[in-house]
């Protein structure tokens, strides 16, 4: 469950059948993998996560042809939590960060080619945009950031 590069797989012969295990061994085993695992792992497993979903919910998979809609609520949810969560992992993803990033950057290309909303502009159409202050910290123009929706 590492995402380690370096760590092995164990033997296939050494990994027991959980049905053949009592419930204190499965225990120590679960306490096991819970010493072995790193909050980092769990992460980055997330935003991988986060990022698959995402993509498949756009259509960008090709799953999408299996009669499945593209859930564009569900795109922004990923990308938001994403972006959330990237700069955490980046340090221990070092060089690799650049295909998170790229993979963000798609994503974020699929929400704003499908013309979708952000909820909270979705539930209010008639009200103005609020224009950015200039010097503003929060503002996606000072800030160079591409990803406006849903701030």
């Amino acid at each position: 469950m590492s995402t380690d590069p370096g760590a092995t797989p164990p033997p296939e012969g050494d990994i027991p059948d959980p049905d053949d295990l009592t419930d204190e061994e499965l225990r120590e085993a679960y306490e096991a993998e819970l010493a072995r695992i790193r909050v980092d792992d769990v992460l980055i497993q997330t935003v991988v996560s986060l990022l698959n979903l995402g993509a498949r919910r756009a259509g960008l998979t090709g799953e999408a042809a299996t009669g499945e809609e593209p859930d564009f609520e569900q795109v922004r949810l990923a990308i938001e939590a994403t972006r959330a969560l990237l700069p955490l992992v980046e340090p221990t993803l070092g060089p690799d960060a650049k295909q998170v990033r790229d993979a963000l950057s798609q994503l974020q290309v699929a929400y704003a080619r499908s013309g979708a909303k952000p909820a909270a502009e979705a539930a209010a159409p008639d009200a103005p945009p609020a224009a950015p202050k200039p010097g503003d910290a929060d503002s996606a123009v000072s800030s160079g950031r591409l990803w406006v929706p849903g701030q």
